[in-house]
């Protein structure tokens, strides 16, 4: 009907969606439903961010036509563009808040069990909400059914770092109440990007018949004792450049770049050191370049994942359980160690799971992968 505001994904109120053509006055020219509404709450960290990715299809298959938006801090906002899933990404201010208010949404899923992300939830106008919420004393709580065994994980150590097989993909969706069909994280290049990516390797002197091996080489401030030591590094890229037909990219964000530097020196003009100050899709970028990347439980971790690529991962901190590789890498952990997984800051144990890493079982992962794959 004329001068009805059309239910359309396209329509802003604000200008034209095709020349010449008055979408109010005349009625649609190309409906793209709205259909049902869904809000995303995740504002942890981006390694999360990028996990929770892989409830996207899922989402998709239960609601087709749908609108999905996201709301996430300025940091992670960048991981959610160019993803066909999502509709439009808010980032978590004043601004967004006072926008998201006036909404009205049939789902609100919240992923984080943080006060912020709960309160949230609690505020938009939607009748379905999944995940987790405040109750009126400020506690995070679950909402619905499908949370509880996610939220016990919180609250039960002997489940969460001994019991516990799932991974955060599976109980997220059982969180979310959707078919679990273990789907992979949805990260995608631009075009402009994927040009970049391919001259940078130009520059670099990196063909398509080499042996390129990525180390993310530190992690979050948050969680410190995730990453090995700078020594470990320099002993693990002396035995790989011992092979001779490896080429060696450090990657890493701002937090890395000191520690980047000093293990570049010990290897000048043996190793690619990529820019570590260029923003998280650019760090997309460079890491990339590699065909297996040795990480720790990261944000880099998670980018290896979603770019498919074979990842070699160190666990000691963190729940080795709850990470999926895809069949493409291997973890590393001491199983038999009493205090690992510990979620500790600071360790009481001389941190002998970081100490205890294999170095040479990971020379060995890398020779076996580029064995299969490259021949």
């Amino acid at each position: 009907m004329a001068e009805q505001i059309p239910d359309c994904k396209r329509f802003t109120g604000y200008k034209p969606c095709y020349p010449d053509h008055n979408c109010w006055k005349d009625g649609c020219k190309d409906m793209l439903p709205i259909g049902t509404r869904i809000l995303i709450i995740n504002l942890d960290a981006m390694g999360d961010v990028l996990m929770t990715t892989a409830q996207l299809p899922a989402i998709k298959r239960k609601f087709p036509e749908s609108t999905i938006y996201w709301v996430t801090l300025k940091n992670t906002a960048s991981l959610l563009h160019n993803n066909q899933y999502v509709d439009q990404v808010f980032e978590y201010n004043g601004e967004s808040i006072s926008i998201l208010n006036e909404m009205k949404f049939d789902y609100v899923m919240n992923v984080d069990k943080s006060q912020k992300s709960c309160a949230l939830l609690n505020l938009i106008a939607a009748p379905n909400k999944l995940g987790f919420g405040l109750n009126e004393n400020s506690k995070i709580i679950p909402v619905n059914k499908g949370a509880y065994y996610n939220y016990n994980l919180g609250m039960d150590d002997h489940l969460k770092f001994k019991l516990n097989k799932r991974t955060g993909q599976d109980y997220l969706a059982e969180t979310f109440e959707l078919a679990f069909k273990n789907d992979e994280y949805v990260f995608n290049f631009t075009e402009d990007e994927k040009s970049f990516i391919e001259n940078y390797k130009t520059e670099v002197g990196i063909t398509n018949k080499d042996f390129v091996v990525g180390f993310n080489t530190g992690c979050s401030a948050l969680y410190p004792n995730k990453k090995m030591t700078i020594e470990q590094h320099i002993k693990l890229i002396e035995k790989l450049l011992k092979k001779k037909h490896y080429k060696i990219v450090l990657l890493g964000g701002k937090e890395d770049t000191e520690r980047n530097e000093q293990i570049y020196s010990h290897f000048k003009g043996k190793v690619i050191s990529t820019p570590t100050t260029e923003g998280v899709r650019r760090g997309a970028c460079y890491e990339d370049i590699a065909d297996v990347v040795i990480t720790g439980d990261s944000f880099g971790m998670h980018l290896a994942i979603a770019l498919k690529k074979y990842v070699i991962a160190w666990f000691g901190v963190s729940c080795w359980s709850e990470i999926e590789l895809y069949n493409r890498g291997v973890k590393l952990y001491q199983e038999d160690l009493f205090c690992s997984p510990c979620w500790k800051k600071v360790c009481p144990h001389n941190l002998e799971c970081i100490d205890m890493i294999d170095l040479d079982r990971i020379v060995t992962e890398v020779k076996n992968f580029f064995k299969i794959i490259k021949h």
